[in-house]
């Protein structure tokens, strides 16, 4: 995806400025996608589900609440934990306190495969990001980085 051609400077409008995060997120992220299948057999948003459980003392969440992490809605999580389940990495299981309550839970081959993935993954992400020039030629780094400040520049703590 190629943004208009514009300096990414004080006179660009935010809304510009996100486009061209937004954009550069979205490469990156296509990237990932399609490097973690092609050598792990393995989704991006899949990767992502199982490192979110795989944070969790308990090692599970609420189909729900992975929904809002991943920030998917609950019939596209539902459809990800039945692949994270088909693969044999991640099983549901039911509240007990609240029987509607639906929880995504991570296997031992789960947790396996995270960390079989995790530092080949840390890898390619800074891989990605150290030289974006080279694997995105269509964006101009200078203003991916310009928007990159300037969307951050507005975000406070």
């Amino acid at each position: 995806m190629q943004l208009p051609e514009q300096d990414a400077g004080p006179t660009e409008s935010v809304s510009s400025s996100w486009s061209r995060v937004a954009a550069f997120a979205s490469a990156i992220d296509a990237s990932l996608d399609k490097w973690l299948m092609n050598t792990h057999q393995l989704g991006l948003t899949e990767y992502r589900a199982l490192m979110l459980l795989g944070q969790q003392d308990d090692k599970e969440l609420r189909v729900a609440a992975l929904a809002q992490r991943l920030g998917l809605n609950a019939s596209s999580t539902t459809r990800l934990v039945s692949r994270l389940e088909t693969k044999g990495l991640a099983r549901r299981d039911v509240c007990e306190d609240d029987g509607r309550g639906v929880y995504a839970v991570i296997g031992e081959a789960g947790e396996a495969r995270l960390s079989e993935v995790r530092e080949p993954y840390e890898a390619r992400v800074k891989e990605l990001l150290d030289d974006p020039s080279a694997h995105f030629p269509h964006l101009d780094t200078r203003q991916i980085a310009a928007a990159l400040a300037a969307v951050g520049a507005l975000i406070t703590a």
